[in-house]
């Protein structure tokens, strides 16, 4: 996780940003980072699914090792190209080994940020545990 990281383009957030954080984790190889940008330049920001919130991922062979998902939280948001999203200020990076982890991410992710108050939380948290509290409150 990063709170308030600067990005100054949407791959920056994607590929510099959430991306790195896969890497450091150990749960993407770097060429994982690379694809997810690829496929924003060949697709367009298909990834960027509510107002301020964009989950970039690519393809596991690309490169994951284990599911996981990173967060960026930006500190000036950046525009990604959507016309209806834009600009993004949280980046959700999802890592799934097989299609059937990738889409049980998104569905944990998606109810997690369908509520305002969560997505509040995220957009005001001090600190990366007050961002793992928001987590963990929504497991139980």
């Amino acid at each position: 996780m990063a709170l308030d990281a600067e990005a100054a383009s949407a791959e920056e957030g994607e590929s510099g940003l959430a991306g790195a954080l896969l890497t450091e984790a150990g749960a993407a190889e770097a060429r994982y980072a690379d694809a997810m940008v690829d496929s924003y330049r060949e697709r367009g920001p298909y990834f960027v699914l509510a107002p301020s919130i964009a989950l970039p991922h690519a393809r596991a062979q690309d490169g994951v090792i284990e599911a996981a998902v990173s967060f960026v939280r930006l500190k000036e948001p950046v525009v990604f190209g959507h016309n209806a999203n834009d600009p993004v200020q949280l980046v959700f990076a999802l890592g799934g080994s097989d299609s059937g982890e990738h889409i049980a991410l998104l569905r944990q992710l998606t109810t997690l940020l369908s509520s305002p108050a969560h997505l509040e939380q995220f957009k005001q948290a001090a600190d990366v545990e007050a961002i793992q509290q928001i987590i963990r409150g929504n497991e139980q």
